[in-house]
């Protein structure tokens, strides 16, 4: 059911990325960028889940030391160094298959390859505007902590230009909550 994303898998998590989060979120050059920026070591820390031979969830993951903190990060407040966290960029399940613990299991493949190349926590900016706020929810439940809210960070940002929002449109107007998850 978990697996390794692999180039294979980009066309299917494309689809439901821009299904689940509105047009815009993932094309083909994003995805390329952001499964290098998973790769370390030679472990991937992206992963999908299939089901039936259907793609119904993915984990986009950025390896410690792959990414650098902007100006939604708040490192000082990490209690981590910088180079020893990675970044939970998305986790996305098809509609039809959220509650079943897919979310979390997609994360602790993440985690587990993180920590073989190196991370000791892991941050994230979790959508708070989700339906039933279930991604700040599942992120809490695995033990995540709130560093900061972010609103409209994702209106209009160089990483998504053409991104249509599900929920407000071309003007996107979402809360980000940028959450730490320490590994034990």
């Amino acid at each position: 059911m978990i697996e390794t994303l692999e180039q294979e898998h980009f066309e299917d998590v494309i689809a439901l990325g821009n299904k689940v989060h509105g047009d815009g979120y993932l094309d083909l050059q994003s995805m390329q960028s952001l499964y290098q920026k998973g790769i370390k070591n030679k472990i991937n820390a992206n992963f999908v889940a299939i089901i039936n031979d259907e793609l119904i969830g993915f984990r986009l993951t950025y390896a410690p030391g792959n990414w650098q903190p902007d100006k939604w990060c708040l490192p000082d407040a990490w209690g981590v160094e910088p180079d020893k966290v990675c970044y939970f960029k998305c986790n996305t399940v098809a509609k039809e298959h959220r509650g079943a613990g897919i979310g979390g299991k997609l994360l602790q493949a993440s985690i587990a390859a993180t920590k073989y190349q190196g991370a000791k926590a892991g941050i994230s900016h979790l959508w708070k505007d989700s339906p039933n706020n279930s991604a700040v929810n599942y992120f809490t439940k695995a033990g995540g902590v709130l560093i900061k809210e972010y609103p409209n960070r994702w209106n209009d940002t160089e990483e998504h230009p053409d991104y249509i929002c599900i929920l407000c449109g071309p003007e996107c107007h979402c809360t980000a909550c940028e959450m730490i998850l320490i590994f034990k």
